[in-house]
């Protein structure tokens, strides 16, 4: 055994004396590799700061409004201000990636993408709303989405909240609960 210890000890250092193995360089006649075009990235979520006391807050005076357009022609629900001015509202829409509930939010915006907070009791989500016409944001969750029981569920209460307009403070009526339903 201890005429072997010499032997491997030998061959080790043999070894680290042995010069890496290059690859071969390109040929030629191989074409270069472009790099793939920059995909943009996508608009960043801006997350609204916490409000501590939106759930204390005054509701949004208005009432709830639900409306059947027949079979396979939607239903909704609508929240207005006492002269019926539209504030917010709830909506199924079937599109590309299945069933979804859009939240309509009237306003001003000024510009194509802005941020839309809702706050529940138990959980809070910032998306994307995209402007639609002159005076609507609208933004969607698949309706399997648990922000919706959330919202249904929430103290009697939750807020809409969009970058530029004045935060809604709205009651989750049963009207809430029954768009959700339908669309699931």
């Amino acid at each position: 055994m201890k005429a072997a210890l010499p032997v491997l000890v030998s061959i080790l250092a043999l070894a680290a004396c042995v010069p890496a193995t290059k690859a071969p360089p390109p040929s030629a006649s191989a074409p270069a590799q472009r790099p793939a075009p920059a995909r943009p990235a996508p608009a960043p979520v801006i997350q609204a700061p916490p409000n501590a006391n939106w759930i204390d807050a005054p509701l949004t005076p208005g009432a709830w409004v639900y409306q059947d357009f027949g079979p396979g022609n939607g239903k909704r629900s609508l929240f207005a201000n006492p002269e019926n001015t539209l504030y917010f509202s709830l909506s199924c829409a079937t599109g590309p990636d299945g069933v979804q509930v859009q939240f309509s939010r009237t306003g001003t915006p000024s510009k194509r993408y802005l941020a839309m907070t809702i706050r529940t009791e138990t959980a809070q989500r910032t998306l994307t709303g995209e402007r639609f016409g002159a005076q609507m944001i609208i933004a969607g969750v698949p309706a399997t989405d648990p922000l919706l029981d959330a919202m249904a569920l929430s103290k009697g209460r939750f807020a809409v909240e969009v970058e530029g307009e004045a935060p809604l403070y709205v009651p989750s009526h049963a009207e809430v609960s029954r768009v959700i339903e339908d669309c699931r």
